[in-house]
């Protein structure tokens, strides 16, 4: 892979900071009838309201939501997800799609050619979670609406985790994923009760924005800087 070189014209913060402060509560970033991934009737309504309108998820909200498997409900800040399309639409015409960019521009992975055109990397450890030169824990550019206090930190994966038939993790897939956080999450936080300041979420198949590259989500809260500091890249 070449040597890394920001691309500040496709910083994240460049289209939060436009749309937070666009004018136009009901404009678009893209034609109403060619979003550039497939909306949600959640995302609809909330590209027609205005922040002022929606009420973040709370800490509660978050656990409830996770524990019933209704990850469809998790929402974005109107203006961040008119942010987030309009990103979309960049990187996919800059950079070929949304993995691309986080490849070269986030994660900084070589990919390997298979020969079948699956997206595979050279891995230390073919066990998930088993080197830390495998995984890469990075802040979430796109985090959903939380009040304040809560932290959306993703970690991404070389390898795949074990699923079902539905995509969503087995028993062997989760046994792992709750084995590495609570050693890398809730141990560093002083968790004293499991879901009190750390819960994560791995979404189903058809619900992930980025679906070739494996990633679980972790969401913190009432964490110390200086703890938040090793996850928050």
């Amino acid at each position: 892979m070449p040597p890394f070189t920001i691309d500040a014209s496709s910083l994240p913060s460049t289209f939060q900071s436009t749309w937070n402060s666009n004018p136009d509560p009901t404009a678009l970033p893209f034609p109403p009838n060619h979003p550039p991934f497939a909306l949600t009737a959640v995302d609809w309504h909330q590209l027609s309201i205005t922040d002022a309108e929606f009420t973040p998820h709370s800490w509660s909200n978050l656990t409830h939501l996770i524990a019933t498997s209704q990850l469809d409900e998790l929402k974005r800040w109107p203006s961040a997800l008119k942010a987030y399309l309009a990103w979309t639409s960049h990187v996919k015409q800059k950079y070929g799609g949304v993995k691309e960019y986080l490849i070269s521009q986030r994660l900084f992975w070589d990919p390997v050619d298979d020969g079948a055109g699956a997206l595979k990397f050279i891995v230390k450890n073919t066990v998930p979670f088993a080197d830390p030169q495998d995984y890469k824990i990075l802040r979430n550019d796109w985090a959903y609406a939380f009040e304040p206090g809560v932290r959306h930190i993703v970690v991404w994966l070389k390898q795949r985790l074990p699923v079902d038939a539905e995509g969503a993790l087995n028993v062997e897939g989760r046994g792992m994923v709750k084995d590495f956080v609570r050693r890398e999450f809730r141990n560093k936080v002083g968790e004293e009760k499991e879901g009190t300041k750390v819960i994560w979420f791995k979404n189903t198949t058809n619900l992930q924005s980025v679906r070739s590259l494996e990633h679980v989500h972790v969401l913190v809260r009432d964490s110390d800087e200086d703890v938040l500091e090793q996850w928050i890249q």
